[in-house]
C-alpha cells in the first residue's frame, strides 16, 4: 500500500493500523465516504450510533457503522432463547454492524477487513458505554450472499446462525422483498448471549458497573430469601392487602443488591422486572385482570419506614453470610442524620457493611463514638466471616480484635495505623512485606500486637 509515495508491507499495515471514533468535526466527511463508495448508500442509521475510523499514520483506510439492533431477527432470538419482555428490556445491549466499508486504496492488502473488524470489535462495548451510559454485549450483521460472502466477518470470529426470513421495514409495516440474508452474529464477551435470558441483569450489563449477580441467589426453598424474609413480623392489618410483606421485602431487597439507593430507585427497579420475575419474587396477580403489578414507590415506602429495622437487618445479615456472596466488610460508627434535634443528643449507630455494593449486614445503637472498640466483637459475632476480610479505621487497630477475628472468626483483617500508635508503626515500616507478606485464610494471620 503506498500512502504520500510511501510504499508499506501488507504486514506493517496491519500491524500498524488502528481504530477510533470519529469525531464531531468528521463525521461529515465520513458519511460522504460512505455514500460515495458503498453500494448501500447513507441515508441514516436507525436509533443510537458509533462511527469507527480505521486508519494508519493518520490516513483513513476503512469506515465502520455501528447502530441499535434490528427488532425483528427470528433466528437470533431462537439462538438467545430469551422472552418476549427480556427482548424488549435488553435488545439496547446488541449493536449492529449497519456500514462497513474498506476505502479504495493503490493496493489491496490481505486480511485488513479482518483485521479492522475486529479492533472495533474490541472497543465497542466501552465505546457504546461512554456515549450512551451502558455497554453491548454482542454484535450483529447481515450479509447478502448475493454479493458477499462474508469471509472477514467469519476470519474475525462471528457465527453465521443462518439466513434471515427475507423482510424487510418499510414505513410501519414487514414487507417480503425475497433476498434472505445471512445472520452473523459476535459475542463481545464469553458467554454473553446467557447473560440476555437471565431473570435480573447480570453486573456486566449495569451501567453502574460491578454488582451482585441476583441470578446467584436463592429465592425458593428452605434456605431462600423468602424464607428467611418471612421471618421479619408483619404488623400490617389484613384487610385491603394487595402486595405481601414478603414479596415487598425481596423486591427491596433485590433493588439494593442492584444498586439502588432510594425509594424511587427501589420502584423503578421493581417497575423493569417481568412477570415470570416478579412471580418468583412472592408477588400474586391483582384481583382484576388477574395481572402481576410491581409494588409502587409508596407501597415500598410505607412497608421499609414501618419495618422491624432491627429484625429485617438481622435476617437479611444471616441470609447474606450464608450465600456468601461478599468477600469483605467493612465495621464503622455514624451518626444517625436529623437525630440530634430537639435538644436530643445525636444518635450514634455502629454497623458491619458489605464493600462493593453496600449492604448492612448488622447494626446496633452505642452510647458513644468511643464505644465503638467494646461493641465492634459483639456486633461481628453472629456473622460468619469465615475467609473473609474485616476493614476499620485506626480506632479498631486493636489487638483484641484482631486476635478475635482471626482465631475466633477465621477471618483477615485490614485497619488502618496512624502516628497515634508510634512502636506499631514503627514496626510495620521496619517489615520487609515482600519477603514476609501476610499470611492469608484464617487462623494465623498478621497480628497488630
Amino acid at each position: 500500500m503506498v500512502f504520500d509515495g510511501q510504499r508499506y508491507m501488507a504486514s506493517d499495515v496491519l500491524r500498524q493500523v488502528a481504530v477510533r471514533p470519529v469525531t464531531p468535526g468528521e463525521v461529515g466527511r465520513w458519511k460522504a465516504l460512505i455514500r460515495e463508495h458503498h453500494y448501500l448508500g447513507l441515508r441514516h442509521l436507525v436509533g443510537k450510533t458509533i462511527l469507527h475510523v480505521a486508519e494508519m499514520d493518520g490516513h483513513w483506510v476503512a469506515l465502520l457503522g455501528w447502530c441499535s439492533a434490528a427488532l425483528k431477527v427470528a433466528v437470533r432470538d431462537r439462538f438467545i432463547g430469551w422472552t418476549a419482555q427480556q427482548k424488549h428490556r435488553r435488545l439496547r445491549f446488541i449493536a449492529q454492524n449497519g456500514r462497513f466499508l474498506i476505502l479504495p486504496g493503490p493496493q489491496q492488502v490481505p486480511n485488513l477487513a479482518s483485521r479492522v473488524l475486529a479492533l472495533s470489535v474490541r472497543r465497542l462495548a466501552e465505546d457504546w458505554r461512554a456515549v450512551y451510559g451502558h455497554p453491548v454485549v454482542l454484535a450483529e450483521t447481515f450479509v447478502d450472499p448475493g454479493r458477499f460472502p462474508g469471509t472477514c466477518y467469519r476470519a474475525a470470529s462471528w457465527q453465521c446462525l443462518g439466513e434471515t426470513e427475507g423482510y424487510g421495514k418499510h414505513s410501519m409495516a414487514y414487507v417480503e422483498h425475497g433476498r434472505p440474508k445471512q445472520y452473523l452474529l459476535r459475542p463481545l464477551f464469553r458467554g454473553a448471549e446467557g447473560w440476555l435470558r437471565q431473570p435480573f441483569d447480570v453486573p456486566a450489563l449495569s451501567a453502574q458497573g460491578r454488582r451482585v449477580d441476583l441470578n446467584r441467589i436463592p429465592l425458593s426453598g428452605k434456605k431462600g430469601l423468602l424464607a428467611a424474609l418471612a421471618k421479619v413480623p408483619d404488623w400490617r392489618n389484613r384487610r385491603g392487602i394487595r402486595h405481601s410483606q414478603v414479596s415487598i421485602l425481596a423486591v427491596a431487597v433485590c433493588g439494593v443488591l442492584a444498586g439502588s439507593r432510594s425509594f424511587r430507585a427501589i420502584a423503578d427497579f421493581a417497575a423493569s422486572l417481568d412477570g415470570e420475575v416478579l412471580l418468583r419474587l412472592g408477588s400474586r396477580p391483582s384481583s382484576i385482570g388477574r395481572r402481576l403489578r410491581p409494588p409502587s414507590e409508596p407501597t415500598i415506602r410505607r412497608a421499609l419506614t414501618r419495618i422491624d429495622a432491627e429484625a429485617l437487618d438481622g435476617v437479611v445479615g444471616e441470609f447474606l453470610s450464608q450465600t456468601g456472596l461478599y468477600e469483605a466488610v467493612a465495621i464503622d460508627g455514624k451518626t444517625l442524620r436529623g437525630s440530634g434535634q430537639d435538644g436530643q443528643a445525636p444518635r450514634q449507630l455502629m454497623a458491619v457493611v458489605t464493600h462493593k455494593t453496600p449492604v448492612t449486614l448488622a447494626q446496633r445503637p452505642i452510647g458513644a463514638k468511643t464505644n465503638e472498640i467494646t461493641e465492634a466483637n459483639r456486633l461481628l459475632a453472629p456473622l460468619d466471616l469465615r475467609g473473609k476480610v474485616v476493614t476499620a479505621d485506626a480506632m479498631h487497630t486493636q489487638a483484641e480484635l484482631a486476635r478475635f477475628l482471626v482465631e475466633d472468626k477465621g477471618a483477615d483483617y485490614v485497619f488502618t495505623v496512624k502516628d497515634n500508635q508510634p512502636l506499631l508503626r514503627k514496626l510495620l515500616a521496619a517489615q520487609d512485606w515482600e519477603l514476609s507478606p501476610p499470611v492469608h485464610g484464617g487462623g494465623k494471620g498478621p497480628r497488630a500486637d
